[in-house]
């Protein structure tokens, strides 16, 4: 019985990791800017060809105009989604909202609700387990 168990939570975390895959496509093809926290988050998102990546690196408000400035007009934020990821999610989201930037959270969704992962640059080291 723990056998079948072991190959059934196999398989849903095989699955899962392909669709983690495909979604890392998906935002790679739709070349829209990240959003990231740091270094580490830049590099594992780097690792799937995603190339458009912005670090917060100071403030928020900054940021976000940076992002303005160069006409975006959607970004994905990709911020930990540990409490303060998800404070940081927030303030910046509003930023941007304000500044008319629409905010892509497709992949954040799915990072959340698909998968364990709760920090970006665990990512490389989360699909090779």
């Amino acid at each position: 019985m723990a056998i079948i168990e072991n190959s059934e939570r196999t398989t849903r975390e095989r699955l899962a990791q392909e669709r983690l895959l495909q979604e890392l496509e998906l935002l790679r093809q739709s070349k829209i800017l990240v959003i990231v926290e740091g270094i580490k988050d830049r590099r594992a998102l780097q690792e799937f060809g995603i190339r458009d990546i912005a670090i917060l690196n100071k403030p928020l408000y900054k940021v976000a105009e940076d992002i303005a400035s160069k006409k975006a007009k959607e970004c994905a934020i990709l911020t930990d989604l540990d409490s303060e990821g998800k404070k940081l999610y927030g303030m910046l989201n509003k930023e941007l909202s304000r500044l008319g930037i629409k905010s892509n959270n497709r992949f954040r969704r799915f990072l959340h609700k698909s998968t364990a992962l709760r920090q970006l640059e665990g990512l490389v080291k989360y699909l090779n387990h």
